[in-house]
């Protein structure tokens, strides 16, 4: 390692920008939250930074603003993701400027592969520091490093660091505020005489057109990345400039390289002559166990056999720790809603609206966050074990029959927590129709959104009847339908549609670590930080209106229709004369008086806003088992499918029931009946109405952000497109489920 020297660094500029560079999966976002303070996102797998991420920190009297790019193997732009790191070191993201310096975060136990990134990037005249990350790791296998003497060689700085723990941060900003005074540049190499030619010819006979950036680096772009995207994004695209760069081709041809393959192979072993006498291996390599552990995982049999066995018990666990800490919140709604509703007595309007509307059906989401804390605690370990990337290998195998590659199971697997971070991993998909298909289908995969509907129907429906093991295995098959159908569509897409290939999978197996349970923990609190703003926000918004439109209007005539109706039935039922029956309601304590408040209340939601609407399309919905309640509850979900939740909550305590002390949700759907037509008097809610609206919530893009986030990567025909089919789709397997089911499960 360099050391500082002393110099005069008062021409070095108050405020800093510094572009973190490097391969996936080496720490680079690790790093960023070290040195920033801020907390992204990281993972034990490649692609889990896919946009550019900004954080400021002070040192030494000056500003450094770090910037987090994506990672990418190679500066030859293939994926949008990896342009998006090209354009932030040009400058060209029209926000920011070139950065002042570039951090190269490397894996220090594989430096001669990590440095690639940075050489290509030396090119562009800015100063390097390098950051030999996971140091600790290396060492582990047995490697020294002579770090002085690696400095030397490299022409920069070589910083060891340890991100994850935040070994090295002070010396790292102190190098590159002294890189800042120094401007040192990595080592040039010295190219073969064909390829000086071509590089001289891109350079003189086709100008550069981008002010700011080197000929240099545009002509080195333009020569070695034979997919022609370089060639457009940084010079432009003409008859003139291709007839050029095939002059240049050419010339690397005639001297024996290929310009696809010349650049990596000339650089590596560069850099190999770099790092010869710095790096010394003086023990066995990788332990006997990691290669035993990935024989079983990585197995076509044993690891899909023990995948499937993970996540059935990943959802085990959701289901049943969470128990004990719904029923402690089930308690407080109540509780709750009791004590507030006391104030409020003497405004029934207010009271109705605060305890029946804001307080049950905010409470009535709130009461599944220990289920979305739980599944965000368990996928998080098993990201960071390095388990998630063995599961993407196993999925190459699976996918690649449907047209996809193991590159699509990251996006998808991220889709589970929420569709909008999926849809934006796609950018790590190189091939452009691969990456459309996985973005379009992403929305099918189970998000925790979803996680209350099931959990509600399965408590109250499927657990009660077939006990806990099957209410797991339901769970679970809840989280697989939509995966197996968004395969069979990807299927259709890539033959038939778009027509494309499945494409080649090359995915490197990260090291096995132990989980950072600090960056787990702060990933379930982000997630429960953002469930509970929605509830709190969007969720509340929802509930409010969804009771004013079940509230209102409310004619006077509605309530005298319904007692007048009321009394004469009872008076026939009965056999007791009306005025009878009248002067027992004049007790307001009475069972008859309760059950004629019950009726009026009733009566009212039926000729609210919402009850019309629900009572008008409900016959759509009527071969899938939904009453105009369950209806009502599907349309309000649409912005935000968890709004299901409270707006059941807030119907059914506007509407009372035969159980009035009772808040809990489940007790008060188990006690629904049909008031009329064919099923008068037979439950709403059976196993089969449950599994129905289950089935629909799995397929259905109710998300209203998820439409918007795919407009924006993809376009509106493509956002569109997906929120009909997987609506239709929806409808279509709730029908299917429910005329299936009630033949063979009436009840």
């Amino acid at each position: 390692m360099i050391a500082p020297r002393e110099e005069d660094t008062t021409t070095v500029p108050r405020i800093l920008h510094i572009a973190i560079i490097g391969q996936p999966n080496t720490g680079k976002t690790s790093l960023f939250n070290r040195l920033t303070g801020l907390r992204q996102r990281v993972g034990n797998y490649p692609g889990v930074t896919v946009e550019r991420k900004e954080g400021r920190t002070r040192h030494e009297g000056h500003e450094l603003v770090f910037h987090d790019l994506p990672g990418t193997y190679s500066l030859n732009a293939v994926s949008p993701d990896e342009q998006i790191a090209v354009d932030a070191l040009c400058g060209r993201t029209g926000t920011e400027p070139r950065p002042d310096i570039i951090l190269c975060v490397a894996e220090a136990s594989q430096l001669s592969r990590s440095l690639l990134p940075a050489f290509q990037a030396s090119t562009l005249g800015i100063p390097i520091v390098v950051a030999a990350n996971f140091i600790d790791e290396a060492q582990a296998k047995g490697l020294h490093f002579d770090f002085a003497k690696l400095g030397e060689n490299l022409g920069v700085p070589v910083i060891p660091t340890v991100g994850n723990k935040g070994r090295g941060i002070g010396e790292l900003k102190d190098a590159l505020i002294q890189s800042a005074a120094d401007q040192r540049l990595l080592t040039a190499p010295d190219w073969p005489e064909s390829i000086r030619e071509a590089l001289t010819i891109l350079s003189t006979q086709s100008p550069d057109t981008l002010r700011g950036i080197p000929c240099t680096f545009t002509a080195q772009r333009a020569l070695f990345d034979t997919s022609g995207q370089a060639l457009k994004r940084l010079r432009g695209d003409d008859e003139e400039r291709r007839e050029i760069l095939h002059l240049a081709h050419g010339r690397v041809l005639s001297g024996g390289h290929h310009p696809a393959t010349a650049e990596p192979v000339l650089l590596f072993e560069h850099i190999r002559k770099l790092l010869d006498g710095c790096v010394e291996q003086r023990q066995a390599n990788a332990p006997s166990w990691v290669r035993h552990l990935d024989a079983v995982l990585a197995h076509p049999f044993w690891g899909i056999l023990v995948f499937t066995l993970v996540m059935f018990g990943v959802f085990q666990a959701v289901y049943s720790w969470s128990g004990p800490i719904m029923d402690l919140i089930e308690s407080g709604t109540a509780w709750t809603q009791g004590f507030v509703g006391v104030f409020l007595t003497h405004t029934p309007m207010l009271q109705s609206l605060v305890a029946d509307g804001i307080i049950a059906g905010v409470g009535s989401v709130i009461i599944f966050l220990p289920q979305i804390l739980i599944l965000t605690l368990l996928i998080g370990l098993l990201e960071d074990t390095g388990y998630m990337a063995r599961a993407a290998f196993l999925a190459d195998r699976l996918f690649s029959g449907f047209g996809l590659s193991g590159k699509s199971f990251v996006p998808l697997m991220s889709s589970y927590a929420c569709a909008i971070p999926g849809i934006m991993a796609t950018r790590t998909i190189e091939d452009p129709r691969t990456r459309l298909t996985t973005l379009f289908i992403a929305p099918l995969m189970s998000c925790s959104a979803r996680l209350p509907v099931y959990v509600i129907m399965i408590g109250a429906f499927i657990e009660p009847h077939y006990g806990p093991t099957v209410a797991a295995l339901t769970l679970f098959a809840m989280h697989i339908i939509g995966p197996v159908i968004a395969l069979h569509i990807a299927w259709v897409m890539q033959k038939f549609i778009l027509k494309a290939p499945s494409p080649p999978f090359l995915m490197e197996l990260p090291p096995y670590r132990m989980p950072s349970f600090r960056d787990v923990l702060w990933r379930v609190g982000q997630r429960g930080k953002r469930f509970l703003t929605d509830a709190g926000t969007v969720i509340f918004c929802i509930t409010v209106l969804i009771w004013a439109l079940l509230y209102f209007p409310r004619p006077a005539a509605v309530a005298e229709q319904t007692r007048t109706a009321f009394i004469t039935g009872q008076a026939k039922t009965s056999g007791l004369g009306t005025e009878s029956v009248i002067e027992r309601l004049q007790d307001p304590g009475s069972e008859l008086s309760n059950d004629l408040d019950h009726e009026v209340t009733s009566a009212y939601m039926e000729q609210s806003f919402l009850g019309r609407a629900g009572k008008a399309v409900q016959p759509l919905f009527e071969p899938a088992g939904f009453d105009w309640k369950i209806t009502i509850g599907v349309l309000a979900s649409f912005p935000a499918r968890e709004v299901i939740i409270s707006t059941l909550g807030v119907i059914y305590n506007l509407g009372g029931g035969q159980d009035e002390e009772s808040t809990d949700l489940r007790s008060k759907l188990k006690q629904e009946v049909w008031p009329s037509g064919p099923r008068a008097g037979q439950p709403v809610f059976t196993v089969a109405t449950a599994a129905s609206i289950m089935v629909f919530f799995a397929l259905c893009m109710q998300c209203g952000a998820t439409v918007a986030i795919m407009k924006a990567e993809a376009s509106w025909k493509w956002a569109a497109s997906a929120f009909v089919l997987m609506t239709t789709l929806a409808w279509l397997g709730a029908v299917l489920t429910f005329q299936v089911l009630s033949r063979w499960i009436p009840v």
